[in-house]
């Protein structure tokens, strides 16, 4: 993963794994403090794993029941356990300009103790796609990424053209 010199990002390093939220998000622990991280993956989006509002705003837009789509997400959690596991170290880093959602939930790239960024890794995988309605600086490789995994029938995109 290569920022633009320009942006301003931050990392946080020693951070521990405790708890998966969704497909897109996770609870970290700053080992030092032991403070808790709720992040959010900066720049992807998952299809829910519980009834809310966006559950119910995603089924009337793609046209998918939201049973369907609550088992998609499922699908995106289970990689995600795959590629992280509860208790391993990571690093976290952030975009200046996305620090906190509307939600207060942390903004930003999870980069897993291999040097990968799993934020990368699943959309590669077709287990989560662009999220557009915030700019980020992976946008456009995420977006060619997911074009590609599309194409290819990878992860969800196996059994919807869209999620």
């Amino acid at each position: 993963m290569h920022f633009n010199a320009k942006e301003t990002t931050i990392k946080k390093n020693l951070l521990k794994v405790i708890k998966f939220v969704d497909g897109d998000g996770i609870i970290l622990e700053d080992i030092i403090t032991k403070k808790e991280i709720e992040v959010r993956f900066l720049g992807i989006d998952a299809p829910e794993i519980k009834r809310c509002k966006k559950l119910t705003n995603d089924e009337k837009e793609l046209h998918i029941p939201a049973e369907f789509l609550l088992q998609l997400g499922y699908k995106s959690l289970i990689f995600i356990k795959k590629k992280v596991k509860i208790g391993e170290i990571c690093s976290l880093i952030q975009e200046e300009k996305n620090l906190k959602d509307k939600y207060g939930r942390h903004l930003g790239y999870l980069v897993l103790n291999n040097g990968k960024v799993l934020n990368e890794i699943m959309v590669k995988n077709g287990f989560a796609k662009p999220y557009n309605d915030v700019y980020c600086e992976m946008l456009p490789k995420y977006q060619e990424l997911s074009l590609q995994a599309k194409s290819k029938k990878k992860g969800l995109y196996k059994f919807v053209n869209k999620f």
